[in-house]
Parts: C-alpha cells; sequence; structure tokens
C-alpha cells in the first residue's frame, strides 16, 4: 500500500512499533516508487499519549491508513493450523491484540480527525479481514478484534457524516503474505490460500485518491477488484454488500 501510494507522488508518512530495518527498507523503497517525502514514525498505537505526543506536530494529514496489527503468533506459532482454544489464551496476549487492532485506529484516529473536521476532508481507512476469520475456531482474539474495529468504523462514519471526512474499511479478502502469518516454507493461511501482498495496490489506491470523495461507511474487498475494469466500476465489484442489521449468529 505505501509503496502504491508513494508512486503517486504523495507525502508520506510511514509508522511502525519500534525502528526497524524493515522500515527503513520501506522508506528506501518509497522514496524509490516517487514519494514526494518520506517521514517515519515509531510509537505503540495502543498507548494513547504515545499517539498524542507523535500526532501532536506532524501537521496537516488527508488520509489514515489504520493498518497497525498484531496477529495470533503472540499466542501460537501454529495457530493457522493448530486452533488455540480461547480459555489457552495468555491474558497479556489477548490484551495486546485487542490494544493494537481495535483500541489503536481509535486513538489514532482521535488525533488526526479534529484536523480534518476543520478543513472539511479527510479519508479514515481500517484495515479488516474476512467475515469468516472473524468467527474461525482458535481466531479469537484476532476475528473479535477485526469484527470491533468493522463495527466502530460503521459508527465513525455516521458520527463524521456532513463533515467531509469520510471512513471506510478495506481487506485482502484472504490470507496475505505478510509476517502476521509464521514464517513457512509452505506458508498458507487457513483456508489453505495465500494471497500477495501486492493485492492491497489498487484499492488503496482508489481508496486514497478523489475518486471515492464522498464514499463513506463502505467496505471493499482488494481480492474482488476487477484490473479489466475501470476504477470506479471495480471498486462497485469489490464493494461488500450494506446490511441494515449485521448478523453475528
Amino acid at each position: 500500500m505505501a509503496l502504491e501510494l508513494a508512486s503517486q507522488g504523495v507525502d508520506l508518512i510511514l509508522h511502525g512499533s519500534t525502528s526497524s530495518r524493515s522500515l527503513e527498507t520501506c522508506r528506501e523503497d518509497a522514496l524509490a516508487e516517487g514519494a514526494a517525502t518520506v517521514t517515519t514514525l515509531t510509537f505503540d498505537v495502543s498507548d494513547s499519549s504515545a499517539c498524542e505526543k507523535a500526532l501532536a506536530d506532524i501537521g496537516t494529514v488527508d488520509v489514515v491508513i489504520n493498518n497497525a496489527g498484531r496477529s495470533l503468533r503472540l499466542i501460537s506459532e501454529t495457530f493457522n493450523t493448530v486452533p488455540t482454544k480461547f480459555w489457552e489464551t495468555r491474558p497479556e496476549a489477548w490484551d495486546h491484540i485487542i490494544a493494537t487492532n481495535l483500541n489503536g485506529p481509535f486513538h489514532v484516529s482521535r488525533c488526526v480527525v479534529p484536523g480534518m473536521v476543520e478543513r472539511g476532508y479527510g479519508k479514515i481507512i481500517n484495515i479488516s479481514t474476512s467475515d469468516i476469520t472473524m468467527v474461525r475456531r482458535g481466531y479469537a482474539p484476532y476475528g473479535p478484534s477485526k469484527a470491533g474495529l468493522e463495527a466502530a468504523s460503521r459508527i465513525w462514519a455516521q458520527d463524521l457524516e456532513g463533515t467531509g471526512v469520510t471512513v471506510n474499511v478495506f481487506l485482502p479478502g484472504g490470507a496475505a503474505d505478510t509476517d502476521l502469518l509464521p514464517p513457512s516454507p509452505n506458508k498458507r493461511g487457513a483456508d489453505g490460500n495465500l494471497l500477495p501482498a501486492s493485492i492491497m495496490r489498487r484499492g488503496i489506491r482508489w481508496l486514497c485518491g478523489p475518486e471515492s470523495d464522498g464514499v463513506t461507511g463502505a467496505r471493499f474487498i482488494a481480492r474482488l477488484w476487477d484490473n479489466d475494469c475501470p476504477d470506479d466500476e471495480a471498486a462497485e465489484k469489490a464493494r461488500s454488500l450494506t446490511v441494515e442489521r449485521p448478523a453475528i449468529m
């Protein structure tokens, strides 16, 4: 996603919980892709004070992509092949996943939304997971953290109605090839499939661009983006149907 946006010549801010070679490599790659500027920040999104301090003087932010996440690797390195019972989960691991995946987007968004509302423009994009993952056996608390984020996104979109600030959800549509999955020569998601991380590129460009202005409270699946269609038509095909009253059970 960062590289796709960099290719559009944007001013980019990359975030990591700590300094790392991967963060620095992403910065270098983003500059090589054509980003106007690339700033790196390191702070823990689960810490509201750290978010406030890091973002206090960041300047104008037009788009926030809440992609920071912790996976079930905190609980088990075989979670995608051997389900862990919820009562076998260490409370500190449960807390850390919820704090990052659900509370983190709240802490970051509340720091930047007031400025967006004042300017009458902004976009919040929350990265989620597939429906089945939210309720898959052995996937607590990761699944519930994303279900909570999607519920929050729907509420935020209503709270921001009429302000010029939009809130949407974006997800791969299956397990993606990232470090959220345990490393393995045969790395696969629980369904046996694996999507390339690059599947997120076209959708994130559309969501961050002017073509999606005014679109809010929606959910888009990268796997369903039809590369043979014009952007707006492809986005419509990738959009999940809205239901008035979500059913979980």
